[in-house]
């Protein structure tokens, strides 16, 4: 049997999670960092909360006896991209990264690119505008340094406290938003900026394509540099790569 843990809370975290857990010598462990209140069911078991750090996921990795490390968390979960990179460095555990590629701007698209939320605020610019913040709740914090614009906020749980703000809007929604809805969205809150993080895939694509359908402008967060190790951009080819690292005895010829 070997045991994987698979760092998640992403979407394709707990697809590849029910796709490795169907072969009977994988023991299959999703570890969420518990920043959302109520996760979707995820198929196998869970452990939810942080390690302490590469050295509190170094030891966890001896003391389980973890024999494959998997990195599916969100492409801005830099500091636990890391902290897996290390830990598995110092332990000896394989290591792999599931990683789903960027958006990329097409024709009428309006992209502004910034390097981080505190940027964003800034490139928001003096004059109030109508903003819809897409970047969850953990940062939405950074706007409070521009409060001339009115925000649309979206998150899936609560912002707590509430922006110091004269004017916010929130709205607690969980993906996928199609781009009918979002181009809906915009139109009714006569929104003139939106604000998003280059998360990549489908599920929240649509208010980049709804934006650019409207003609709006949208502040892109560039993402952070990761830790290089093994990765592959789906699901399938990550399976693929840890069937092959395991591959089972029968399919050896031995």
């Amino acid at each position: 049997m070997k045991n994987i843990l698979i760092l998640g809370g992403t979407t394709e975290a707990r697809q590849l999670a029910a796709k490795l857990v169907r072969r009977e010598d994988f023991a299959v462990t999703l570890s969420l960092a518990g920043r959302t209140e109520s996760p979707v069911a995820q198929g196998v078991p869970v452990r939810v909360g942080g390690f302490g750090g590469a050295d509190g996921l170094a030891a966890y990795l001896h003391e389980e006896h973890i024999d494959l490390l998997i990195d599916a968390t969100h492409p801005y979960a830099a500091r636990i991209s890391a902290n897996a990179a290390e830990a598995a460095e110092r332990t000896g555990v394989p290591i792999l990264a599931l990683r789903r590629p960027g958006w990329e701007p097409v024709a009428d698209d309006r992209w502004t690119l910034v390097d981080s939320v505190a940027e964003t605020a800034s490139a928001l610019g003096t004059s109030p505008r109508r903003v819809f913040l897409a970047i969850g709740r953990q940062e939405a914090g950074a706007f409070e340094a521009a409060p001339q614009h009115r925000y649309l906020i979206r998150s899936v749980d609560p912002v707590e406290p509430k922006l110091a703000v004269p004017d916010a809007l929130y709205l607690l929604a969980r993906g996928p938003f199609p781009e009918v809805d979002e181009r809906a969205l915009l139109k009714k809150y006569r929104i003139d900026a939106v604000v998003s993080k280059n998360s990549g895939g489908e599920a929240t694509y649509g208010k980049i394509a709804a934006a650019r359908a409207l003609g709006i402008e949208v502040i892109v967060i560039r993402r952070p540099a990761l830790p290089k190790v093994p990765s592959a951009e789906t699901v399938d080819a990550l399976a693929a790569k840890v069937d092959h690292l395991f591959d089972p005895v029968a399919e050896r010829g031995v």
